[in-house]
This record gives structure tokens, C-alpha cells and sequence, in this order.
């Protein structure tokens, strides 16, 4: 319990802790919101004369800037009328010299007219005889262009004639001959357009007919296959030729060939497949060299014109792969024993990693145990104090209890002490 003792009566009454402490809390949010209200008006007040001080700063700024350029706009222009009467003197004085010029240049040429009549006339003369000239040779030039330029119509009209019939003819022809002899004629072209180069270029090459039928029924067109000195095959490429006639109704695709084609190619083991194609000319996707890979893979789609080019790029890129894989076999039997070496390192640095492992995971482990141990000890030293703490505050209250402090608020044990005094004074 505690005592407060009323400012304005003098009279003391009591409270408990919770009345109290509400009381004070009271008190301090009271001292608390006046002390915030007066350093708000204060702030205030001093905001207030900055702003005066600041806006009479500015009043004086803008007065003295307006003068500054006042007087600096009348100085502009001054400068400017003495300027303007500057170059209107300077005008007048070059019109009057000008105007003079001119008088003197009239004079001169009436007195040059009169002297020049008489050469004049004869230099006129002259000048009318060489346009006269002029206008015959220009019109025999023309004439001799308008012959040339005839001659030139005829010999493209003839030349044109000439294309138009041989376009004619091919336009027959191929009317005239069956889907099958067009893709013949195709193959006989790609064949033809091999044995030109096949003993310079391909001396080691097969290449010749697919009559081979496979298990799902189907065969290709050519199969191109390459063998180096030790008889190890070095590339193997399946073909297939497509072409049309120019008035087929339903005109193909290239990709409607591709599935089959793949077929093909993996039933007779080979390596890559080309369709030569002269479908869908009008195409911009299928000119020259096309990897369709993105589809098939190891595909490619390639004009007549390329089909020895592909064949050359494709071997060429064998020979490089292979040129690679020997070296890597001539470097691996080198460095076999390097390789044991190296397995064997290796095989230590696993097993001292793991046993490395296994020592550190437990190192950690116990450490996490000690720092647990730790913690756990320093919560009991914690506790320890607090209870030594609240003993001690136990003790104090103990030692200040009173036989008053009892009685203080009950008159029942007050008056009960009273009769034991009066009765035996020494025991009380």
C-alpha cells in the first residue's frame, strides 16, 4: 500500500500498486502532453518567424534584382539605338557609292555600244553560221542513233523469240513425260554429275542404286558410303531424289518425304540422309543447303546444283572427326600410365575426403553438444541470480514488518495487542 497525501485538503489516503502506478501514469501523460503542446507552439512561433524573415529576405532580393535589370535593360538599349544609327550611316554611305557605281558602269556602256556596233554585227554572223552547223550535225546524229536504237529492238526481239520457244519446249517436254521419268531424269543427272569428278574426287567411294527392298517394304535412291585405307568406314549417306511435273494438280512438300526418308537411312545404317529436291521452287526456305535437323536428325534438304557440294562438305567433315579420334587414341595409349596415376590419386582423395567428412561432421557435432551445454548453463546461472534476487527482496520486506505495520489497517489485532500490553507490558 502507499500513501499520497491530497495537495489542496492535506488529507492522506491510501492506495494500492495498481491504483498508484495508474495515478502516476496519469500525472506523466499529463506532464508528458503539456511539455509536447509547448515545445509545439514553440516550434511553431519559430517557424512562423523564419518564414517572415525568409519572405523579407526575398522582398529585399526581389527589389534589388529588379533594379539590377532595369538598368541593365536601358544600358541594352542605349547600346542598341546607337548601334541602329550606326548602321543606318554606314547604309546610306554604301547606297550613295553604289548609286554612283551605277551611273559611271551606264555611261560606260553607252560609249562601249557605240564603238562596239560594227563588231557586233560580224560577231553575230559568225554565231549564226555555227548554229547552222550545229543543227545539221545534230540531226544527222540523230538519225544515226534512231538506226541504232531499231537495230537493237530487232536483235532482243529475235533473242526473245528464242528464249520463248526453248521454254516452250521444255514446257512440252516435261508435259509429255510421266512423274517417274521426271524423278529418273533427276537421278540420272545427280548420277551423271558424280562419275564427271568420282575418280579425282571419290576415289575410295560407293555410290550406286538402293536395290535393296527392306523389312517395311521401301528403299532409297542412292547410298553413298566411304571407307579409309584400313577398310574402317568413314561416312555413309542415304539419297533420295524428288521432282514434279510443272502441271501436277497437288503439289508436294518437302517435309512430305522426310519420315520415310529417316526410315530409310536408319535401316540401311547410315549416318546422314539428303533429299536432292526441286519441289516448292518458289520457296525461300529450300535454296541451296538446308539443315533440317531441327526435325529429322542428321537431314538435310539441298538443291541438284549442291548435290556434289554436300557430299564434298559432309566428307570433309568426316576426315576432320576422324584426323581427331586418332589423335585422342594415340594421346590416351601415351598417357595410360598417367591415367592410373590419376584414378589412383583420385580413388585417395575420395577416401581421405571421406573420412575427412565423417571426423568434421562429428567435430560439429560436438560443438553444437558444448554450445548447448553452454547455453543450458548459462540459463541455470541466469535463473540462479534471479532467485538469489528475489530472496533478497524477500528478505528486506521480512526484516521491515512491524507489529504497527500489522495493525495498521486492523483494528481488530490493534486492539487485541492494546489488551496484551496493558496486561503484561514486558511480553509485548
Amino acid at each position: 500500500m502507499n500513501e499520497i497525501k491530497c495537495p489542496k485538503c492535506g488529507e492522506v489516503f491510501q492506495v494500492d500498486e495498481s491504483g498508484y502506478a495508474a495515478i502516476i501514469k496519469q500525472v506523466r501523460d499529463k506532464e508528458f502532453s503539456k511539455e509536447i503542446e509547448q515545445n509545439t507552439q514553440r516550434l511553431k512561433e519559430e517557424k512562423d518567424g523564419a518564414v517572415k524573415l525568409a519572405v523579407a529576405k526575398v522582398e529585399a532580393d526581389k527589389d534589388k534584382l529588379i533594379a539590377e535589370l532595369q538598368q541593365k535593360l536601358a544600358i541594352a538599349g542605349m547600346e542598341k539605338e546607337a548601334a541602329v544609327n550606326d548602321a543606318d550611316a554606314a547604309g546610306k554611305k554604301l547606297l550613295a557609292e553604289k548609286e554612283s557605281e551605277i551611273l559611271r558602269l551606264k555611261s560606260q556602256i553607252e560609249i562601249d555600244k557605240a564603238n562596239a556596233g560594227s563588231a557586233l554585227k560580224e560577231a553575230t554572223a559568225q554565231k549564226e553560221q555555227q548554229i547552222l552547223e550545229l543543227t545539221n550535225e545534230l540531226s544527222l546524229e540523230k538519225s544515226r542513233h534512231e538506226l541504232e536504237q531499231k537495230s537493237m529492238i530487232e536483235a532482243h526481239r529475235e533473242e526473245l523469240k528464242q528464249k520463248d520457244d526453248a521454254i516452250n519446249y521444255y514446257k512440252d517436254l516435261k508435259t509429255k513425260m510421266s512423274t517417274k521419268m521426271v524423278g529418273e531424269s533427276l537421278e540420272q543427272y545427280c548420277l551423271d554429275e558424280f562419275n564427271k569428278i568420282r575418280l579425282a574426287a571419290f576415289p575410295k567411294a560407293e555410290f550406286g542404286k538402293d536395290n535393296e527392298v527392306s523389312e517395311s517394304g521401301s528403299k532409297g535412291d542412292f547410298i553413298y558410303r566411304e571407307f579409309d585405307e584400313t577398310g574402317e568406314e568413314l561416312i555413309s549417306i542415304m539419297f533420295e531424289m524428288k521432282n514434279e511435273m510443272e502441271t501436277t494438280e497437288k503439289k508436294h512438300l518437302n517435309r512430305d518425304f522426310f519420315k520415310e526418308l529417316d526410315k530409310d537411312r536408319r535401316e540401311k545404317n547410315c549416318e546422314y540422309a539428303i533429299l536432292v529436291s526441286l519441289l516448292e521452287a518458289e520457296s525461300t526456305v529450300y535454296q541451296g543447303i538446308t539443315d533440317v535437323s531441327y526435325e529429322y536428325d542428321k537431314m538435310y534438304v539441298v538443291r541438284p546444283q549442291c548435290f556434289i557440294s554436300i557430299i564434298t562438305i559432309l566428307r570433309n567433315a568426316a576426315l576432320k572427326s576422324q584426323e581427331t579420334r586418332r589423335e585422342l587414341a594415340l594421346i590416351k595409349n601415351q598417357n595410360i600410365d598417367v591415367t592410373n596415376f590419376e584414378r589412383e590419386m583420385n580413388d585417395f582423395k575420395d577416401r581421405f575426403g571421406k573420412n575427412y567428412r565423417l571426423a568434421s561432421e562429428k567435430f560439429v557435432k560436438a560443438v553444437e553438444e558444448i554450445d548447448k551445454t553452454i547455453a543450458l548453463l548459462e540459463k541455470t546461472k541466469k535463473d540462479l541470480l534471479s532467485s538469489e534476487n528475489n530472496l533478497r527482496l524477500a528478505n528486506d520486506k521480512a526484516q521491515d514488518l512491524s507489529i504497527k505495520k500489522l495493525t495498521k489497517n486492523n483494528p481488530t489485532m490493534r486492539a487485541k495487542f492494546e489488551e496484551l500490553r496493558a496486561q503484561d507490558p514486558q511480553d509485548v
